[in-house]
């Protein structure tokens, strides 16, 4: 792979002008809106769109991919879902169903003109539910697929929460913590308190809080609650029983999805990294990348690991 000069060269772009940004014109059941995308190199066998987790969070923690994608000269989009930070946010709760999610994805694949010769999308926790979606709905449109800190099955996510991860908090703190989201008190500050230092800190990004990366901080800062709280629940602690995605679960569907995968796993993840190497091997082209170092934001705590295995697949992906 590598970079070469066309790279830089947007001449041809229809988007020079904007440096790629643009607004992306979408229909839904309830009205039209517009949704946020900007691109980032030029490159036309190799195009990667991002799909951000949360949900309801928004592109701006995958920033951290400018410090290694474009030497290798991969076109990429940032893209902020429907409801987050740059795109539209209406007030619709009908809005937010997966199956919708997918079809503003396809609607933005048209827009962006990607197709199989080129295009990869790459999901992000509640990201890679929706790469897999989008893949099982379409996955004739796509040259790769990167399910990165995602498990299949959203009823085995919240048990190896239960089983495994809290059993390892302070069970006074995690007490407290059930104790507020029993009560509907989790706009309660000291709900965060507690979540942050016991569990995030451990399971979602391995560093203290406030020396989170900028890119981090702007991603939870920005966080459509409204979005988060109805698809998965008030925190990352498995997903709420009256939760949207509560009951999805994938893993019988996963032989279907033909094309090269990567599924991306850490040893200190909310999800299980064994699970999700059990998901690359039931994919019939399916890789598995484990991050030793990592959890469930791999490619800021074990960044060398994490870019150095999306780009060996990137650059090995059958024409």
């Amino acid at each position: 792979m590598g970079i070469d000069q066309s790279y830089l060269d947007y001449s041809s772009r229809d988007d020079r002008l904007s440096g790629g940004a643009r607004q992306i014109p979408i229909t839904t059941q309830v009205g039209s809106f517009n949704v946020w995308t900007k691109r980032i190199g030029n490159n036309p066998s190799l195009k990667v769109l991002l799909l951000h987790g949360g949900p309801g969070a928004n592109h701006a923690y995958f920033e951290a991919m400018d410090s290694y994608l474009p030497a290798e000269g991969v076109e990429y989009y940032y893209y902020d879902q429907l409801g987050s930070s740059f795109s539209d946010k209406p007030d619709d709760p009908l809005l937010w169903e997966t199956e919708r999610f997918v079809d503003e994805v396809e609607q933005v694949r048209q827009a962006l003109n990607l197709n199989r010769d080129n295009f990869v999308l790459l999901g992000h926790s509640w990201g890679g539910i929706l790469a897999i979606e989008y893949a099982l709905a379409h996955q004739e449109h796509l040259r790769g697929l990167v399910i990165s800190n995602m498990m299949a099955s959203a009823p085995a996510y919240t048990a190896y929460a239960e089983q495994v991860l809290m059993p390892q908090m302070d069970q006074t703190v995690l007490a407290e913590i059930k104790a507020l989201e029993a009560s509907g008190d989790i706009d309660n500050p000291r709900y965060m308190e507690l979540l942050i230092p016991h569990f995030y800190e451990y399971h979602t990004l391995r560093m203290p809080a406030d020396q989170w990366p900028d890119p981090v901080q702007r991603g939870f800062d920005q966080l459509n609650q409204q979005i988060y709280v109805s698809m998965q629940g008030p925190s990352e602690l498995g997903m709420s029983p009256d939760a949207k995605l509560a009951n999805w679960d994938r893993v019988d569907d996963l032989a279907t999805i033909a094309v090269p995968t990567l599924v991306i796993g850490a040893r200190y993840d909310t999800m299980d990294p064994a699970h999700m190497e059990m998901m690359a091997n039931i994919l019939p082209n399916g890789q598995y990348l484990f991050c030793p170092n990592g959890s469930h934001m791999a490619f800021y705590d074990d960044q060398e690991t994490y870019f150095a295995g999306l780009l060996q697949f990137l650059r090995h992906l059958p024409r």
